[in-house]
């Protein structure tokens, strides 16, 4: 019998681990549940959601695997598993042959950046592991978390098709440079894989591998974030690539331990950028002044919901924080209530469409901070939008 145990006990301890993933950064896990709950007892207008989420899902099935590794173009590096990106706003110089070095149009989209992929390929790899992980969510089908981590797998650990874990050759520019700080914010959508991991808990497809070569994965990126001379600027930088570079590193090293990095990141780069982005009145100075002024307050809003969001991991609170003459948060976004109510129209139209869907999911999680905010009149005014706990 003691030897039948024992047997036991050593077959028990050869099975791969089962890996609890990590907690939720930036969803609120008593709000998805309540959805839950009520998607499951067949109220509107969560079924309906819910269901919308599903069809997403049910096509990323179909999607992938996804990697940098397979463009046409090659990096300065000679490897293709580098990531690699043009600036979008820079075009070739007419008064030049080669048209080089290339000129900046600011809000203008030069199609050759298009046609590099490692932007786009990143972004629906993050929005199919999320429709991914939000179905698994509320379904428990384990196809959808088998779906979600052979996409992780292939992107961020497969030999043949992983990334490399720095943006060394993010937004180049022809004839100045082959990378640049500013490529940094074309990850800002990996805050979306440990959300997706915390969504597929119980999944037998998530074990102890996975989670550790993603917080390695991670951990490493973020070091790049941090130590490089590529990097770092970004870190410095005054408008919305300072704040998306914050929301980076505050998150992921969350998610990776590093508590201490995450809570000095927000003390003495995100507490500053409060005064030097918004005025008393909530206005965001240095997005109004780009060509695409409303897409740009829009997305800068987003990311300062992000960290108010994992402020809280940290021990802080960014939603209630106000420098003494009075800014912060809640000014910047109420300054938007009047332009979403349809009350105020901006002095400058943006050079190229753009849309209230950013503003909007953040006035989703500011109500949350803000119980007086009145936000489901603004919702009323934007029949289009659905709000949903899953949007950050």
């Amino acid at each position: 019998m003691r030897r039948l145990l024992s047997l036991l006990a050593g077959w028990l301890l050869a099975l791969p681990l089962a890996a609890a993933p990590p907690a939720f950064l930036l969803l609120d896990p008593a709000a998805l549940a309540t959805y839950k709950t009520a998607y499951r007892a067949g109220q509107q207008p969560e079924t309906g959601r819910v269901q919308q989420v599903l069809r997403t899902a049910g096509q990323a099935l179909e999607h992938g695997p996804y990697s940098v590794a397979t463009k046409a173009q090659v990096p300065p590096s000679g490897d293709k598993h580098d990531y690699q990106s043009q600036a979008p706003y820079w075009w070739p110089d007419p008064s030049r042959p080669d048209g080089k070095p290339y000129i900046q149009k600011d809000g203008l989209r030069n199609p050759e950046a298009g046609a590099m992929h490692d932007s786009e390929t990143l972004s629906q790899l993050c929005a199919d592991v999320q429709a991914l992980g939000l179905a698994y969510y509320f379904t428990q089908e384990e196809r959808y978390a088998r779906q979600a981590t052979t996409l992780l797998r292939a992107f961020f650990l497969a030999p043949a098709t992983r990334m490399n874990p720095n943006l060394n050759f993010g937004q180049g520019i022809p004839g100045i440079n082959t990378g640049r700080n500013f490529g940094i914010i074309e990850t800002r959508h990996l805050v979306v894989v440990p959300e997706a991991l915390a969504l597929l808990n119980g999944s037998r497809s998530v074990d102890a591998s996975l989670v550790t070569g993603l917080k390695k994965w991670f951990a490493d990126y973020t070091t790049w974030l941090t130590t490089s001379p590529i990097a770092l600027p970004e870190g410095a930088a005054k408008n919305n690539h300072g704040t998306f570079y914050d929301a980076q590193v505050v998150d992921f090293a969350l998610f990776t331990g590093n508590d201490a990095l995450a809570r000095r990141t927000l003390q003495t780069l995100t507490w500053p950028r409060v005064a030097e982005q918004f005025a008393p009145d909530g206005a965001q100075p240095l997005e109004l002044a780009r060509t695409r002024p409303w897409n740009y307050v829009s997305m800068n809003l987003q990311g300062w919901a992000r960290l108010a969001l994992l402020a809280p991991h940290a021990g802080l609170d960014l939603w209630h924080y106000r420098t003494p003459d009075g800014r912060g948060l809640r000014p910047a976004i109420d300054w938007f209530r009047p332009y979403l109510l349809g009350q105020k129209q901006m002095d400058k139209a943006d050079a190229a469409p753009t849309s209230n869907a950013l503003a909007l999911g953040v006035y989703e999680q500011a109500s949350r901070a803000y119980p007086d905010l009145n936000a489901a009149a603004v919702f009323a005014k934007n029949p289009e939008y659905q709000p949903v706990p899953w949007a950050f």
